[in-house]
């Protein structure tokens, strides 16, 4: 079986290299090869950005090992809902490569919105934010990348019921808001609310890895200076330690379950 930890891809070289730091990680807790494999995009990156070594895309990656006689795909989610619009276009495209193929079986463990690991990697890197400025009660706007489902939205929304009550006093209001996208509030409109405006805000990354939307100089850092409003940016979800440990819990249970299945061992 080929284990990949999958992401919707990148130009940005920093969020496939994200990608590889997470997997090798996921390699070394889990004790099993685990590829990095983003959906689309990052193949366009220029190798010498990557050290040299080309990033894989989803359907190349598939062909070439099943050229090789591999059958048995399992993919780790790298998205903060795999149940989202990403997610499902995913898996659409993971069935047209079986019907081409023919033989092809693949799954995917449980990502970091099965559990309680968003909300508790949130409330750490805000409480990080709020540390590092020195503010006393600031309030929050939680951010994510916004689209066209309300599933995400959904989430959205209920990881900032989350937060707001494991913080349970130590922030200002707590708001849940998209950078783009049909489901309001947008980030700009949200600074420019009673209680945000006019005040220092921690903005708060619903954001697995770096790249031209949550990355230095990227769209949520243009919004938050057009909106005239002083921010404080967290870390990402992503590059928290949680992040891969409960990545590694998820993959590790999912193995069992597909026991006795050979495993391709790490460094293998």
């Amino acid at each position: 079986m080929i284990v990949a930890l999958i992401d919707n891809g990148s130009l940005e070289a920093a969020a496939h290299r994200n990608l590889r730091r997470t997997a090798d990680a996921l390699s070394e807790q889990t004790g099993t090869r685990v590829h990095a494999v983003s959906w689309k995009h990052s193949n366009r990156i220029p190798p010498p950005e990557l050290d040299g070594t080309p990033a894989w895309t989803l359907g190349p990656f598939v062909r070439a090992l099943h050229a090789l006689g591999q059958r048995e795909f399992l993919f780790v989610p790298f998205f903060i809902s795999a149940q989202g619009a990403i997610g499902s276009a995913l898996r659409t495209d993971l069935e047209k490569l079986r019907a081409e193929l023919g033989d092809l079986d693949f799954d995917f463990t449980p990502g970091l919105a099965a559990g309680n690991a968003l909300a508790t990697i949130l409330t750490a890197r805000i409480r990080e934010a709020r540390a590092a400025s020195g503010l006393a009660r600031p309030p929050v706007v939680i951010v994510d990348h916004g689209g066209p489902s309300p599933v995400s939205a959904g989430l959205r929304d209920q990881l900032a019921t989350h937060v707001r009550t494991l913080l349970a006093g130590e922030t200002g209001p707590v708001a849940a808001a998209s950078m783009e996208g049909q489901f309001p509030p947008l980030l700009a409109d949200q600074l420019r609310a009673p209680g945000f405006v006019d005040q220092e805000v921690i903005v708060a990354l619903l954001f697995l890895s770096p790249g031209r939307h949550a990355g230095p100089g990227g769209d949520i850092v243009r919004i938050c200076s057009d909106s005239g409003t002083r921010c404080h940016l967290t870390e990402l979800i992503g590059t928290h330690p949680l992040a891969v440990e409960n990545l590694a819990t998820a993959l590790r249970e999912k193995l069992r379950s597909l026991q006795p299945v050979t495993l391709v061992a790490a460094g293998s």
